[in-house]
């Protein structure tokens, strides 16, 4: 695990102890969503913030890893569903954890929904692929969300709370879940996680300053930092947007790693 380890301190910025990860992974989900058309100019827009890793699927990893600054690490995403597909919550793996390690991908990322009919693979494929990725050294993110016909309360502070944990017990690096509003129960599984949690931005939330706000609940609430996407690239200046979320995580004057 020394590899894994090693790897997995560079996605901490060295002031703040926190991360900041930018998925820009949603183009096999949503088609062509508004903001991430054009990857390259995303990706220029993250040189010189201390954004510490950012998420593609592997033909957009193979496509701009020169793109990517030095100073962001690679997370390449391995699973993949569509919004068109029955049910639109399934996700299958379509990458290999080696492909990932070819590519010089720093970590790999799959997405997990717990909750509905597939939720046995998708936890086969779960485990399947933290053995394989920590046979190489490489860290495991895994974005956990309630989601399917068993799900009433996607944010059912109870739910997030079992995301959190189960990540944990089946061996991931890093988990992002949505926050539940509830900081109490949020703190309490977060500070029983011995992985660092992180909060996901979710969809677009129509006004940037709840999202900030949530984003700052969760930080006081244990959470090691935030995996927002959307919600800056789809915003009419994601530079400012992006600066912003980084002021909050990192604190203004923060500087790349």
């Amino acid at each position: 695990m020394t590899g894994t380890l090693r790897r997995l301190a560079r996605f901490f910025h060295p002031e703040s102890g926190r991360m900041l990860i930018a998925p820009l992974d949603q183009g096999v989900y949503e088609g062509m969503l508004a903001g991430i058309g054009e990857i390259a100019p995303l990706l220029h827009l993250m040189r010189g913030q201390p954004v510490q890793g950012v998420i593609l699927n592997k033909g957009m990893a193979r496509a701009y890893l020169t793109e990517v600054p030095l100073e962001t690490q690679l997370v390449m995403q391995l699973s993949a569903g569509t919004k068109h597909g029955i049910p639109p919550y399934a996700r299958g793996i379509v990458s290999s954890v080696h492909e990932a390690h070819r590519l010089g991908a720093d970590a790999v990322a799959l997405q997990l929904n717990i909750g509905n009919d597939l939720e046995d693979r998708m936890l086969a494929d779960f485990g399947a692929v933290c053995d394989d990725a920590h046979g190489l050294g490489l860290p495991v993110f895994a974005l956990v969300h309630p989601k399917g016909g068993h799900i009433v309360n996607e944010l059912d502070p109870t739910l997030i709370a079992h995301c959190i944990r189960l990540a944990a017990e089946l061996g991931a690096d890093v988990t992002g879940v949505p926050f539940s509003s509830d900081p109490a129960s949020f703190a309490a599984a977060a500070a029983a996680s011995p992985i660092p949690v992180l909060v996901t931005g979710g969809p677009k939330q129509p006004d940037f300053e709840s999202l900030l706000s949530m984003i700052g609940k969760a930080l006081e609430s244990g959470a090691a930092g935030t995996c927002v996407g959307r919600n800056f690239f789809s915003r009419p200046e994601p530079g400012e947007a992006l600066a912003r979320i980084v002021a909050l995580v990192h604190g203004k004057g923060a500087q790349p790693d």
